[in-house]
């Protein structure tokens, strides 16, 4: 017994000699320890097409819906004017008129955005129309005066552990969350939270109140991925300038 109980412990030795040793994968950092979420993301995801899950149609593909529950949960009169926007979204879509996406649409919306990071603000520009958004990680607070509207609202983050969460407010009404004409007053209030799943992958999720629009908070999840082409970079895309683009140079008599 003595010497099958050396054989077996012999036999597991042996085993633990080649098994892999597991690399532990680190996220990128700031000098500070903070996460560093610097670089080039999009999501693969068709959200922008429809917030919910959706069959295909004409102008989208079929997608699973990224809200948490599967529906937006709206007051009736608001949805009336959801659907209303619906059947006349290739007209009214913001997003024809090369207007600012808003937040937080313009996270999934699908053309890539870079990020630039320092400890004491996160810069995100957007490809598309190459929006400019400042969210400010250096302990200041929202202004008092919160009538002004933004496109894009004003942002505030704070660290939660590895995850960055951002307080945005103080909206104006003239954005869509994607282009099924999910809508929003210019009370919306949104609450993001991104942090690492991996060295090159963001989970991205936001949780949107609008007491005039919603009949409670509710939640959506996305994934950024890093773009690691080679020649990897935000490109001009001023959409409003495509007219004057595809008229010049000017035809000679």
């Amino acid at each position: 017994m003595a010497t099958s109980r050396s054989l077996l412990a012999a036999v597991l030795l042996a085993a633990s000699w080649v098994v892999p040793a597991v690399a532990v994968e680190t996220i990128p950092r700031l000098p500070s320890g903070k996460p560093d979420f610097s670089g080039i993301w999009q999501t693969t995801s068709p959200a922008d097409y429809d917030l919910e899950p959706h069959a295909g149609r004409r102008d989208a593909p079929p997608g699973a819906g990224v809200v948490e529950g599967g529906t937006i949960p709206y007051r009736p009169d608001a949805l009336a004017q959801r659907k209303r926007n619906f059947d006349r979204r290739d007209a009214l879509d913001p997003r024809l008129k090369c207007w600012a996406l808003g937040v937080p649409r313009n996270v999934y919306y699908p053309e890539p955005f870079q990020i630039f990071q320092r400890d004491r603000d996160v810069t995100l520009l957007h490809q598309f129309g190459h929006q400019v958004r400042t969210i400010y990680t250096n302990g200041t607070l929202h202004p008092l005066d919160q009538e002004q509207g933004f496109f894009l609202g004003d942002s505030r983050g704070k660290w939660e552990g590895d995850t960055l969460v951002v307080d945005v407010n103080d909206f104006i009404d003239l954005t869509w969350l994607d282009r099924a004409g999910n809508f929003h007053s210019d009370k919306l209030h949104v609450v993001e939270r991104w942090k690492y799943l991996d060295a090159n992958t963001i989970e991205y999720r936001a949780t949107l109140e609008d007491p005039e629009v919603y009949s409670r908070p509710w939640n959506i999840t996305v994934n950024l991925f890093r773009n690691r082409d080679k020649n990897a970079q935000i490109i001009e895309d001023y959409c409003f300038t495509l007219e004057y683009e595809q008229s010049y140079p000017p035809k000679k008599d």
